[in-house]
């Protein structure tokens, strides 16, 4: 029954680790950069949630659509404003632009949230249901539930909507999407933003289950590109899969190892996948 749960724990873990990633993994498909500031978008999203609870009274799940649209304004203007000078420039151009703005972006954070742990906490984060002899946490089924949900629609947008074959069609072949009348810079702005309206739901999410702090970005980059890489660029559903079977992964080293040790295994299977298979990351790069 202990396993059970682990297991269990793991799965809806795993499905907000599979949403932190799916940002990250959309940017890198379509504008083929490496984000190194996404763990700071998160964060970011995590305390625009956070004072939309504290300071207006929106409940969190609530104020989650909010967050994504003042999130999606922010990664508009960041694409259209700095990263669109780079972008399809070396990879090592933009690995050094997108770690500057994480850096930029974590103390500034610092300046005005202060580096003090807090915590989406509304009436019900303490709440758990039986299911089967387990135990549910309500706060994490919904968090994994929110997180179906949005790679449902980002699948939806990417393959049924004009604005999704057009993005497809630019990841795919950028000349043939300017024939077609595609403008480069104005989707990649587009792109951009709906990652970082990614981002800021999973932030608000993982304000709910653990604590905020500006320093949470570097943790939080690194294990999406971890799922990223485990889950392919392909399709959102892969990235949602790969970050469940790194949550299980987690869980079960915390039950059988330790808690301190759940670091070592994500990226012990990075190592895993790039050994048995290496085209995955060279198809993600």
């Amino acid at each position: 029954m202990v396993l059970a749960q682990i297991l269990l724990n793991g799965v809806l873990l795993g499905g907000l680790y599979g949403l932190m990633a799916l940002g990250m993994a959309l940017v890198w498909g379509v504008l083929n950069i490496v984000n190194l500031s996404h763990g700071a978008l998160i964060m970011l999203g995590g305390y625009v949630t956070y004072y939309l609870f504290t300071l207006a009274g929106i409940d969190p799940f609530v104020a989650l659509p909010i967050a994504m649209v003042i999130m999606f304004c922010f990664g508009f203007a960041l694409q259209w404003g700095v990263l669109n000078l780079i972008v399809r420039s070396k990879m090592l151009n933009t690995l050094l632009i997108t770690f500057g703005l994480q850096v930029v972006l974590t103390f500034t954070a610092q300046l005005l949230f202060t580096a003090d742990f807090r915590t989406i906490n509304p009436t019900y984060a303490g709440n758990n249901f039986p299911v089967g002899g387990l135990t549910v946490s309500v706060v994490r089924l919904a968090a994994f539930l929110v997180a179906i949900a949005l790679a449902s629609i980002l699948w939806f947008v990417l393959n049924r909507l004009p604005l999704g074959r057009a993005i497809r069609a630019t990841a795919q072949n950028l000349t043939a999407a300017r024939l077609y009348g595609v403008n480069p810079r104005v989707l990649y702005a587009v792109t951009f933003g709906i990652g970082t309206a990614l981002a800021g739901a999973a932030g608000g999410l993982y304000g709910m289950i653990s604590n905020l702090t500006p320093y949470i970005g570097a943790s939080l980059t690194a294990k999406s590109f971890v799922i990223a890489i485990i889950g392919g660029l392909s399709n959102p559903f892969y990235v949602i899969f790969g970050g469940i079977f790194v949550g299980i992964a987690e869980s079960l080293t915390a039950l059988y190892i330790g808690p301190t040790y759940t670091d070592v295994i994500s990226f012990g299977l990075l190592v895993v996948v790039l050994v048995v298979r290496p085209s995955r990351a060279v198809r993600a790069a």
